[in-house]
């Protein structure tokens, strides 16, 4: 199995999308992912210069994010705006989406509701489908998101599993037997080190998270172990900046280089995994 890293759009929106796109090369990543702006300058700029990359590089791999903000909606609305967004990502062909599902507030029938929504999407556009496991979505929880894997067993997810951590307030001790049960539907891996506290560390690479690190390492083996007889599988190392960056008081100066921290945990993992 082949590994293929993605680098995150999230914290180079300043950057002109060419210029973003000569990181990623120079970097020697295998692709994007991203969250698409609502902008129509930069969506026609992002389709010509994604569809310029692909005919160039076939393989170039393309994920695309479907993340709502949070505005007053009943779940009929928030469906409704959130296939809407789902229709304008098709236009891209991207090779699979990363959706921000659900709400955790909104009820078990009603997330349900959604999910069948989005897979039935899937479906028809032969687009991938992944789920983000996520705090404030349907996967907010462990345990609570085995109930929906049981009812829709071909459920697909992006493995974050730092959010887990937070809101159980652990690094998922006693939880290895729902872990277990989620690794068969986790299809894309977020890379990003987080702790009891928060989703991401100021420096994973610092002594002091050095435990942590090589938790996630341990998760992460296991997911690829799973999936080895797969031909690839993708991981976004995925710092990201404020407000998941600290920063320091008063400057509001970073406490760690995002772009640095994504170049160093490539390196770390392609030494580690591969």
């Amino acid at each position: 199995m082949q590994l293929k890293f993605l680098y995150p759009f999230w914290g180079s929106e300043a950057l002109p999308f060419e210029a973003f796109l000569n990181v990623v090369k120079s970097n020697g990543f295998d692709g994007i992912e991203i969250n698409v702006p609502k902008d129509s300058i930069f969506e026609t700029m992002f389709y010509d210069a994604l569809k310029k990359e692909r005919q160039q590089n076939p393989n170039f791999i393309c994920a695309l994010q479907q993340v709502l903000g949070v505005q007053p909606e009943t779940p009929d609305s928030y469906l409704e705006r959130l296939l809407k967004r789902l229709e304008n990502l098709v236009h891209y062909q991207p090779n699979f989406i990363n959706s921000h599902t659900g709400r955790d507030y909104f009820s078990f029938e009603d997330n349900c509701r959604i999910i069948e929504a989005i897979e039935n999407f899937s479906v028809r556009y032969h687009i991938p489908v992944y789920h983000e496991i996520h705090r404030g979505r349907f996967t907010f929880h462990a345990l609570t998101t085995l109930k929906y894997l049981e009812k829709f067993p071909e459920l697909k997810l992006v493995g974050d599993l730092s959010h887990w951590c937070v809101v159980s307030e652990s690094m998922l001790q006693n939880q290895e037997a729902i872990i277990e049960k989620v690794i068969p539907h986790i299809q894309h891996l977020h890379a990003r080190i987080g702790f009891e506290q928060t989703p991401q560390v100021n420096d994973p690479f610092a002594p002091e998270w050095e435990p942590y690190l090589k938790q996630y390492l341990d998760w992460w083996r296991q997911i690829l172990q799973f999936h080895s007889e797969k031909l690839q599988f993708t991981m976004t190392p995925e710092f990201g900046p404020y407000p998941y960056m600290p920063e320091a008081p008063f400057t509001k100066v970073p406490l760690a280089d995002q772009k640095a921290l994504n170049l160093k945990m490539k390196a770390y993992l392609k030494t580690h995994l591969t």
